[in-house]
C-alpha cells in the first residue's frame, strides 16, 4: 500500500470553501477507481498556516499511475479551478505504511 499526501496552503478566507469543494467534488470520484483504498481530508487548526492535506491510500504504483499519470511520484494532481484558492502550488509526498495503532 502507498499513502499519498497532497498538501496545499490555502488563502485564509477561502479555507472552509476550499475544503467543501474538495469534500463534495474532488474526493467522491476517487471511490471506485481501481486500487483506491480510501482517504481523508485534513485541515490545520484555526490560527495555523491554513494547510489542507488530502491523504489517500492506494494499492500499488500501478493504481497511482492510473490515477495521477506517469509522473505520479513527483507531480500533484490539481485543476486550474483550484488555483484561485491556493497561496502556493500543492505538493505531494508518498509513504509506506509500517504499522497502525
Amino acid at each position: 500500500m502507498i499513502v499519498r499526501i497532497w498538501e496545499a496552503r490555502v488563502a485564509p478566507k477561502l479555507v472552509s470553501e476550499f475544503c467543501a469543494v474538495v469534500q463534495s467534488e474532488l474526493l467522491p470520484p476517487l471511490v471506485g477507481l481501481d486500487g483506491y483504498l480510501g482517504g481523508e481530508l485534513l485541515r490545520s487548526l484555526p490560527g495555523g498556516t491554513h494547510r489542507v492535506l488530502v491523504v489517500t491510500r492506494w494499492r500499488d504504483e500501478e493504481a497511482l499511475r492510473g490515477y495521477a499519470g506517469p509522473m505520479w511520484a513527483k507531480r500533484p494532481v490539481w485543476s486550474d479551478d483550484e488555483q484561485a484558492y491556493l497561496e502556493h502550488p500543492p505538493e505531494v509526498a508518498h509513504f509506506t505504511l509500517l504499522s497502525t495503532a
